[in-house]
């Protein structure tokens, strides 16, 4: 008790030390004032004979003796688990076993700790624990650094520190070194460090050996002469410096390093070299190109931009100049060709009233099929390029206004034709109720009488990619406005049925309106353009009645089928356009004017033209869906589970009350559609049918007879199609996201049924980000379960009867498949095959190996126009990302 008792007053007097001030002398203050001496001083006299007294100074000097500073200049804080020993005369306390010490911004823990208050140094290392083995390792923390040597040397007052074998990590690099010198707070000097991105630093499956460091934390590294090493193998790869960024900023400049790759009929080639602009928090721009030996060259510009609550999107152009074989050979071509992608979106709480939004792809339409650094299997076999760009506003107001403003483009890639919409302007007012009350209550044929107002304008353009955005392409633009005011009701009629009306007006303006006529000169009939502006007007009428049928087969509740639901929608409309023949004019179709057609001066217009003859419809529609009713597998359940038999089963047709029997008939064919779900909506089954009841003659034209009545049956199937697609898993319960933004931004399939995308500047793994600290426990337990993979299922048929030809249009199979092989290897293949062209569609094989830090993935497509391999191996972290070696080779396109 006398022994601690003596250690607590001493640790007490030792704090109370390190935490007040101490002077060298202690001056004491007097009782009595020394008066200064008097001093006898001649006063001078002037012509006013005034005395100045001269100042008299104090003979006590002020005290010259600097008070010393306390050693620390903070609050020491300290513990152990074993015991606290204090040496006052060595002036030491030392820590043992779960020792740790706070100071200031300082954290150490450690197995000891030794602290010398005389020189103002600590010294921490590690202890062994009961078998021999060292254990608790130093951790050294100061602000967010940390460091975790075997032994640490600080010195409280300078702030340096020496450390041997230190271990930090900074950002993606993990950092270890023989011995450190920790100058000031921001800057160390390394002998005899590594540095990598593997998971474990002592043990790494490579690192960068170099012997002089100078580091500073969150900010960069610069190193001497620097060697990769592999396996612990020094490798012939070095540098006589390097410097390595590390910023805490999410993203910094800096140089894109270029792809080697080799071609046929281009020579050699760096692809994708580049720098990348981090602009500022809100965008970014990267820069990139490609050469070719042969003089091809390609650029790409990408930028992401993003505010929050505001906006985001992201920005590509891609332009290409291709050269094929040598100039003066006969293979010799030349060709540009470039693609823009936008997408931009905006978040509905920067202004709820108003909204932008854009998703653009357009250029060449032979740019994804052509490019020499585009492996995106995907958009390869797209055969569409879209484009959107929409603004919409809505104003409060009563009644509420809504407009939007668009711009829209649809180019085929096939046939290298472009329609665009630029702009199309939508306005609608909201609908109007004349005849109800302000209490809202609707109830009635008179009170649901409402009607609104639609505005739609368009300026449409129909041109082809050698004229895009030249002047040829405005002279034919198609300029229109549609008004339409729509009045409708509903009401129930006999209780259980459903009916409703409604009458359209339309308003059509044009600025452009032809005249034809029979042309002698030319022998045949013209279309002259008339410029200027010209409308038109129609309305028309429609009502209909509908009402829902349920059925139910009961089966017993013995049964595994308890019952069977089965709804009925059957709906009967009516439709009625008069005729408007004041809209029509005359031309003589030959030269003698005695064959005289009629014309309306509106047609080819982007709204249509009013129609000669009047329509007199009557529509009939069925839909269906049926439910069962059935045990459930789980005993614990009482009530019965419902599953879904067909989701739709729909029929449709139509009779024409004005058919003349010869140019039209009176029904038309009936459509039969349909779709289900099966094993545990894995599978979606969807098929269609058109089933004219008219027979055809010999030469397979329609005759104004019936079917049945011309020895066939009551229905001639013309057209039936079923599409299949089934998506499973080794764990049917866990929904697996496929999406590729790039790809869905080129306008490919998401799904990987024509193969994964692969983006030759930025690879991503397959495989997820997994601890493999756990190492072989995770391999143990990967062979114990199940192997996990995942299948894409697709099948289609279509079936064309037309004309009797009774004759398959269509049948196909599709199939992707994914496999965990082992636990670092992963494999997928897409293939298909054509029944009708008996051969196999697109084919991709792929796989992949996880090593660790690296990752290695091989991707082939053995045959057809678009027949590649590739092989990538590189280091997956992104501050490394350059150190990589790909080698693909791509099937020669030839400029079609």
């Amino acid at each position: 008790m006398h022994t601690n008792l003596f250690n607590i007053v001493l640790i007490s007097f030792f704090l109370t030390l390190g935490t007040t001030s101490a002077y060298s002398q202690d001056i004491k203050k007097k009782n009595t004032t020394i008066p200064p001496k008097k001093e006898i001083t001649k006063a001078k006299e002037d012509k006013t004979k005034n005395i100045v007294p001269t100042p008299i100074k104090d003979s006590i000097k002020a005290d010259t003796v600097k008070v010393k500073k306390a050693f620390l200049e903070g609050k020491v804080s300290y513990k152990a688990h074993d015991y606290t020993k204090i040496d006052q005369k060595k002036k030491l306390i030392t820590l043992y076993d779960k020792a740790e010490l706070y100071y200031q911004d300082i954290e150490l823990k450690s197995g000891i700790i030794v602290m010398d208050y005389d020189k103002n140094e600590v010294y921490a290392g590690r202890i062994k624990d009961s078998t021999g083995k060292y254990t608790q390792y130093p951790n050294f923390k100061q602000g967010t650094n940390v460091v975790e040597p075997d032994s640490i040397r600080f010195n409280f007052k300078t702030k340096k520190a020496l450390i041997w074998n230190s271990r930090t990590d900074q950002g993606e690099f993990k950092i270890k070194a023989a011995v450190t010198k920790k100058e000031n707070d921001s800057v160390y000097f390394l002998k005899g460090a590594r540095f990598t991105t593997s998971k474990d630093v002592d043990n790494p499956e490579y690192y960068f050996q170099t012997n002089k460091v100078k580091f500073i934390p969150g900010k960069k590294v610069i190193t001497g002469l620097t060697n990769m090493v592999i396996a612990d193998v020094p490798t012939p790869i070095g540098l006589p410096f390097a410097y390595f960024p590390m910023s805490k900023e999410t993203s910094v400049s800096g140089i894109i390093l270029p792809n080697y790759n080799d071609s046929n009929t281009r020579g050699f080639s760096l692809q994708n070299f580049g720098y990348y602009f981090a602009l500022s928090d809100h965008y970014d721009l990267t820069v990139l190109g490609d050469y070719y030996t042969n003089g091809s060259y390609g650029m790409r510009l990408e930028s992401s931009y993003a505010k929050r609550y505001n906006y985001r999107g992201n920005f590509n152009f891609r332009f290409e100049n291709l050269i094929n074989s040598e100039r003066g050979y006969p293979d010799y071509s030349k060709q540009t060709i470039y693609n823009i992608q936008w997408s931009h979106s905006k978040d509905s709480k920067s202004n709820p009233n108003s909204t932008f939004s854009a998703s653009v792809n357009l250029g060449s339409s032979k740019y994804f099929q052509q490019s020499i650094n585009v492996v995106n299997l995907g958009s390869n076999l797209n055969n569409t390029l879209s484009s959107s760009v929409s603004y919409s506003k809505t104003f409060n107001s009563v009644p509420q206004v809504r407009m939007s403003l668009s711009a829209t483009h649809s180019q085929n890639t096939q046939t290298s034709e472009i329609n665009m919409t630029l702009p199309t302007l939508q306005l609608s007012v909201d609908r109007v109720f004349p005849f109800a009350k302000g209490d809202g209550i609707k109830k009635g044929f008179i009170k649901n009488i409402n009607l609104q107002y639609n505005l739609n304008g368009r300026n449409s353009f129909v041109t082809t990619d050698s004229l895009f955005f030249k002047p040829e392409m405005f002279k034919n633009a198609q300029v229109g406005m549609q008004h339409s005011i729509p009045i409708s009701t509903n009401f129930k009629l006999f209780k259980y049925f459903s009916a409703s009306a409604s009458a359209n007006y339309n308003e059509v303006w044009y600025l452009k309106t032809i005249r034809r006529f029979y042309d002698t000169n030319q022998s045949k009939v013209v279309d002259e353009t008339v410029n200027g502006f010209d409308a038109f007007r129609t309305y028309t009428l429609s009502s209909s009645i509908g009402t829902t049928i349920y059925g139910t087969f009961n089966f017993g509740k013995d049964k595994k089928i308890k019952s069977i639901r089965h709804v009925m929608r059957p709906s009967i409309s009516y439709g009625y356009t008069p005729s408007f023949e004041k809209y029509y004019d005359t031309y003589a179709a030959d030269a003698s004017g005695t064959m005289i057609k009629p014309y309306t001066r509106f047609e080819g217009g982007i709204y249509g033209a009013p129609g000669l003859s009047n329509s007199n419809n009557i529509g009939f529609d069925l839909s269906n869906t049926f439910e069962a009713k059935v045990t459930d597998s789980d005993t614990t359940k009482v009530e019965p589970k419902k599953i879904m038999l067909l989701n739709n089963l729909n029929l449709s047709t139509s009779y024409d009350l004005n058919a003349d029997g010869k140019t039209t008939f009176a029904w038309s064919p009936v459509r039969v559609s349909g779709g289900t779900q099966l094993f545990k909506n894995k599978m979606n089954v969807n098929f269609g049918a058109t089933l004219d009841p008219y027979a055809i003659d010999n030469s397979g034209t329609r005759i104004n007879m019936y079917n049945i009545n011309n020895g066939g049956s009551l229905f001639r199937m013309t057209s039936a199609n079923m599409t299949v697609n089934y998506s499973i898993s080794s764990s049917e319960f866990d929904d697996k996201k496929k999406d590729d933004d790039q790809v869905k931004r080129n306008g490919g399939r998401e799904d990987d049924l024509f193969g994964k995308s692969r983006d030759v500047l930025n690879q991503k793994s397959q495989f997820d980000d997994t601890d493999d600290s756990k190492g072989e426990d995770a391999i143990t337990t990967f062979f114990k379960s199940k192997l996990p993979w995942d299948m894409t299922f697709a099948y289609s048929l279509t079936y064309g009867n037309n004309n009797r030809e009774k004759k398959i249009i269509n049948n196909s199979i599709m199939i992707s498949a994914n496999a965990d092989l082992t636990p670092k290897w992963k494999g997928g293949i897409s293939t298909g095959y054509d029944f009708v062209q008996k051969g196999v569609t697109f084919t991709q094989i792929r796989f992949e190996r996880d090593l660790l830090s690296w990752r290695m993935d091989f991707n082939w497509t053995p045959f057809g126009d678009y027949s590649n391999w590739n092989f990538f191996i590189g280091i997956k972290s992104g501050v490394l990302s350059d150190i990589k070696w790909n080698k693909q080779r791509v099937n020669d396109r030839t400029i079609r």
